[in-house]
């Protein structure tokens, strides 16, 4: 335990760049503590340690690795430059769309809501889902028709949507990123950081409908004729890593690869943030890297320091 005399000192080491690799930690804004006991247990205060190791070396641009379960930073590389992340910020539009609640409720798809490229589920106009049959396909198939069909229902319109967006990252201290829409696809302006995903990708992992979701390598998606068709999840980590439960996958030609992927393995939990790659090892990287980062997280539950 550090001594109290420390603390303002570790303070200040929290603040500094991440490219430093000073271990930093991410903590939960006090509202999402329930959430968080939920899904981990008990908070306990964590002492921030004050060295670690590079980690082993990937190709993306801009990656941030960190102990889930605390926030503690464990490696990264460029994780406050601004850049486009493409459909991991479909985590964000996932968390919006959670924060309205009512799962059940039925939604219309309309004509505007199906005239988006290029991955699409095929919604027709005037076919009816509930909010959570969406939710699953939009997640598991990184589906943009779907994702401005839950942005519509949620806020009338995609910029009002988008703000929300904006306003729910901001509420988790995410000062470097803005959101244009809900599905990733290259905008003016709209970027994040390796960072502002991490933040974000915590609160999401601590989400029980979000974790159920991701885990999956397929979701039986019952369209509205009845047909019944099966959705394979668009991260390949599931079944090549048996560690792996979860995230989000994207790619654009502006953003490059973007993965952001979970692992859980003897009580250790960690996420890793990879964006900017730019070759296919990205799945590759991802399993070196997480695997390197279970052997070296706490495996205790808490709340990190501020950073």
């Amino acid at each position: 335990m550090l001594k109290p005399i420390f603390t303002t000192f570790t303070a200040a080491l929290l603040l500094c760049s991440c490219e430093t690799h000073v271990p930093r930690a991410i903590p939960l804004p006090a509202r999402e503590a329930p959430i968080h006991q939920q899904a981990f247990g008990s908070a306990l205060d964590v002492d921030p340690m004050f060295a670690v190791s590079p980690g082993p070396p990937i190709r993306a641009a801009a990656y941030l690795l960190l102990d889930a379960r605390t926030g503690q930073h464990l490696a990264s590389r460029n994780a406050e430059t601004p850049r486009a992340v493409a459909s991991t910020q479909k985590l964000v539009t996932a968390l919006v769309v959670l924060d309205a609640g009512n799962l059940d409720k039925p939604v219309r798809v309309t004509a505007s809501d199906v005239n988006v490229e290029p991955t699409r589920l095929g919604l027709r106009p005037g076919e009816v889902y509930t909010r959570r049959t969406l939710l699953y396909a939009f997640l598991v198939k990184s589906a943009n028709d779907v994702a401005n069909v839950l942005a519509r229902d949620n806020a009338g319109s995609i910029p009002a949507f988008a703000a929300k967006m904006n306003a729910k990252a901001r509420s988790l201290g995410c000062t470097n990123s803005y959101f244009v829409n809900p599905h990733g696809l290259t905008a003016p302006l709209q970027r994040s950081t390796a960072r502002d995903m991490a933040r974000m990708a915590m609160v999401a992992y601590r989400d029980p409908t979000i974790r159920d979701i991701v885990r999956r390598k397929y979701y039986a998606f019952r369209r509205a004729d009845g047909r019944t068709v099966t959705l394979q999840n668009t991260n390949d980590l599931l079944g090549r890593m048996p560690e792996c439960n979860g995230m989000k996958t994207g790619y654009t030609v502006a953003s490059g690869r973007c993965l952001i992927s979970t692992a859980a393995s003897g009580g250790k939990d960690v996420i890793l943030v990879q964006l900017g790659t730019k070759t296919k090892y990205i799945w590759d990287d991802a399993r070196v890297m997480m695997n390197w980062g279970l052997q070296r997280a706490q495996g205790r539950f808490g709340l990190a320091a501020r950073w």
